[in-house]
């Protein structure tokens, strides 16, 4: 994978009739870890999601827990 290092997390509600998404991009795992990471993340936040395209979708407003989440498993994270 390519990028910087840093994964962004970021709330997007364009497209998605005013339901907004939590993405987090640039995590620098293959597709099967990327998924397991997706799967820890949903279940913290108790809520659904989806892995797409090298981004973690997690349903609703999370951008804070999966920033605390994602710095205690030792990753570089920008909001």
């Amino acid at each position: 994978m390519v990028g910087d290092g840093t994964i962004r997390v970021r709330l997007e509600t364009k497209g998605r009739k005013g339901k907004g998404v939590t993405q987090i991009s640039g995590v620098p795992l293959g597709p099967s870890e990327l998924a397991q990471l997706g799967k820890q993340l949903k279940q913290k936040c108790g809520s659904g999601g989806t892995v797409k395209d090298g981004v973690i979708e997690v349903q609703g407003d999370h951008c804070e827990s999966l920033v605390d989440a994602l710095k205690q498993l030792g990753w570089s994270v920008k909001k």
